[in-house]
């Protein structure tokens, strides 16, 4: 059912030394006694280890492969979920029928239209949980009570994770098929698959080796559920209650990735495993949601800056998760019992640090891949680009274009330089837009770095754009400038992206090498024109040197130029002496104090790692430091948000940066960047939040002060040469080098700055 990719991982010995070293500083960081971790495939089963204690008092008891574990939440997906779709295969029960035709009482309370799908998507509208202990009897008076409860929103409009869903869905394994719903599980789910050790209600034999969940003044929890919902069932209930080991969820693993058999038993129809990995949630959810399970990206270095559609994965309260991934072909099971003793440990930090060492020892996907890979409904969607509208006061160079009926264009064949970004106030691409425009005759695109849709992050040939047929001329492939020719035949050349304010992003450059081929070619260059999204108002940071122009350098610039993409086109053409017919459209509405935020104008990610606001927000600053032996996020779900490497002591170094008031706070953290720098490998850092309400100026102190407090304390291991080409000011970078403090190192470029503040005054238009 599920076509395989050429992705393969390659657990190697260093690899396996990596993911036990992850384990033990979790350990050891106290944030779990003990755990157990299984990887492997839909044949093998490649590395399978336990480590810690299972439990610590009164006597030690070291962890082991067969422990059994309190699966918490896993419950919901290993026994719930399941029945329910075998239910639905032998056709004794409806997904879209409403649950009242099953159970009658649950109508009541407005819930008569909820649907079992919607409970098994977390879009019923039910709370979370109930709000209190039922008076009335224990299993009883809690299905009594859930009957009894309204609905939180309407069903369908949102996700509400909620153990009352599964609850329910339990109570309708046991209407429908008049068996217990431990006992139909036994019997058509854990027996057929060898899981000999997963069971609700543990017996004696099992309790001395399963992991305690708590230990107080009344006693060890053992072999008994932790959760107080299914305490209330007698420990059997659809949202949680199930125990089992690591090589039991293995085995349900494999069945999942060998189309639902596991030898001559069909567990599940492929077309099941299809709707378990299809969104079946708004997709303004976040994370979106299939039939019981949640969804996220394929283990792949990219995986971070993927649709989330191809893993289906779930954790449990007591520190368990499984994911499976059905595009590599991959699983892993993460088993802990952090709850233990007193419920203050966490399995995220260890949960996020394996799947990214696994995520990076496979090949980059490509959205196109994991539709082929995927159910037939999974191309469609994502190939969809979403783009946003607009709604605030601002108008784009395309939208005032669009007004004057695109008069400056009338009987000419343009040629288009563009990106995801290039979009008018109606979500309408730049180039739609003009291949349908009266008059106007599209016949060339170009895309520069990153690609057409903003999403590579590696040199890209030419494409071709499937809307108009164009071929899509890449200038970040073999050469960045224009090729030879491309620009034959045209009347004009169009350049409309969004820049990233800041002075070593390529963008910039493309746009001076198409004023450059404009010049050549005795053509117009009509710039339309949009916002720094930085904000236009303020710039500075270190100056680029005169003769050091590059790709990521075109102009002796400040770090932060603080001028819109238009006027950086007039800089570049009057102060390099181009030539250029240049025609900037202007924006209707812009102010230069404007955020971008008061634009009203809809953002899209700029480049595979600026996805956010908050990340372009941070990018000058951390940016100066990409080029040296440190992880800039690059490969996590946080770039330019999260700082590190394996040299760093990450307490250390978020002390030293707090006790400097540079208007970010940081935290000490953990992470394993699936791409880039430290690829795979566990990095100790800070994670920096922007302080709102400091004083922001001057420019880059916080890029300054970073690199300033690396080089202090890690002075052979933190290589400064490396970020020369970033800082851009030969005197700026000595002064760092030699101990300056920021403020002192930028003010050497106080001549500099002077100068340019005087050419960029000549060339604002707003």
């Amino acid at each position: 059912m599920f076509a395989q990719l050429a992705i393969a991982i390659d657990l190697d010995a260093p690899t396996r030394l990596q993911a036990a070293q992850m384990v033990v500083a979790q350990i050891t960081a106290a944030r779990m006694p003990g755990a157990v971790v299984v990887i492997g495939d839909a044949t093998h089963v490649f590395y399978r280890q336990a480590f810690g204690q299972r439990m610590t008092t009164p006597s030690p008891e070291p962890m082991t492969l067969n422990t059994e574990f309190d699966l918490a939440s896993l419950t919901k997906v290993i026994a719930t979920t399941t029945a329910i779709m075998q239910l639905a295969e032998a056709r004794r029960i409806d997904l879209d029928a409403p649950v009242a035709r099953y159970w009658p009482a649950f109508a009541s309370g407005g819930k008569a239209a909820v649907t079992v799908r919607q409970l098994l998507a977390h879009t019923s509208g039910l709370r979370p949980g109930l709000p209190a202990r039922p008076l009335s009897g224990e299993r009883k008076g809690v299905l009594s009570a859930i009957a009894a409860q309204p609905l939180l929103d309407e069903p369908g409009a949102r996700v509400i994770y909620s153990d009352l869903n599964f609850v329910v869905l339990g109570e309708l394994v046991e209407r429908i098929t008049h068996l217990s719903l431990d006992a139909y599980c036994r019997t058509h789910i854990f027996a057929p698959l060898g899981m000999r050790d997963t069971l609700f209600v543990p017996d004696a034999g099992r309790v001395p080796r399963s992991a305690p969940t708590l230990a107080n003044k009344a006693g060890l929890l053992r072999g008994r559920v932790h959760d107080p919902l299914a305490q209330w069932m007698q420990g059997v209930s659809g949202n949680a209650g199930l125990f089992s080991t690591a090589d039991d969820l293995s085995r349900f693993a494999q069945m999942l990735l060998n189309d639902g058999r596991a030898g001559t038993a069909q567990i599940l129809r492929p077309a099941s495993i299809a709707a378990l990995a299809a969104a079946s949630s708004p997709f303004t959810s976040v994370p979106w949601r299939g039939l019981g399970w949640e969804l996220s990206a394929p283990l792949v270095p990219n995986h971070d800056r993927l649709p989330p559609i191809g893993v289906i994965g779930h954790t449990g309260y007591t520190g368990t998760g499984l994911w499976i991934d059905l595009v590599t072909r991959q699983f892993i099971v993460i088993l802990t019992n952090r709850v233990y003793p007193d419920d203050r440990g966490d399995a995220r930090p260890l949960r996020a640090q394996l799947l990214a060492l696994l995520a990076s020892h496979g090949a980059p996907a490509s959205a196109m891949q994991i539709g082929q890979a995927l159910p037939s409904a999974m191309p469609a969607l994502l190939a969809a680009k979403r783009l946003p509208t607009s709604t605030g006061p601002v108008q784009t160079g395309i939208d005032v274009l669009e007004a004057q009926q695109f008069a400056p264009l009338a009987g000419k064949r343009v040629g288009l330089i563009t990106n995801r970004s290039g979009f008018d106030a109606a979500g309408r691409r730049t180039i739609d837009v003009l291949a349908h425009a009266p008059a106007v005759r599209l016949v060339s695109l170009f895309s520069p770095e990153h690609g057409l849709d903003s999403d590579v992050d590696e040199r890209v040939g030419d494409t071709r754009d499937t809307a108009t047929g164009l071929v899509v001329h890449s200038l970040y492939g073999a050469k960045q400038r224009f090729p030879a020719g491309s620009l034959q035949g045209l009347d004009a050349l169009i350049f409309d992206i969004q820049d990233a304010g800041v002075r070593f992003f390529t963008y910039e450059t493309t746009l001076g090498y198409a004023l450059e081929a404009a010049a050549a070619n005795n053509i117009p260059l009509f710039v339309l024109d949009r916002p720094d999204p930085l904000g236009a108002q303020r710039f500075g940071g270190p100056m680029l040197d005169s003769q050091r122009e590059s790709f990521t350098g075109y102009f002796p610039a400040p770090l932060q130029p603080g001028m819109t993409v238009g006027e950086l086109a007039s800089l570049f053409n009057r102060y390099k002496h181009l030539g250029a017919d240049l025609r900037v459209v202007p924006m209707q509405g812009y102010r230069r104090d404007m955020t971008f935020t008061d634009t009203g104008l809809g953002w899209v990610p700029l480049s595979p790692n600026l996805r956010t606001l908050a990340q372009l927000d941070l990018y000058p600053d951390v940016g100066l430091l990409e080029g040296a032996n440190v992880s800039v996020g690059r490969g996590t779900p946080h770039p330019f948000e999260w700082l590190g490497a394996p040299w760093i002591d990450a307490t250390r170094l978020a002390g030293a940066l707090n006790a400097l008031q540079a208007g970010a706070h940081f935290e000490p953290i953990d992470f394993v960047p699936s791409e880039s720098t430290w690829q795979g490998q566990l990095c100790h850092g800070v994670s920096i939040v922007r302080d709102q309400s400091a004083d922001r100026r001057p420019v880059a102190s916080l890029g300054l002060s970073l690199l300033v407090n690396l080089h202090a304390l890690y002075p052979t291991q933190f290589n400064l040469v490396a970020t020369r080409g970033s800082i851009g000011s030969t005197s700026v970078w000595q002064a760092i080098r030699d101990g300056a403090a920021p403020q002192a190192a930028q003010a050497l470029d106080a001549a500099a700055m002077a100068h340019f503040a005087r050419l960029r005054q000549e060339s604002l238009h707003y």
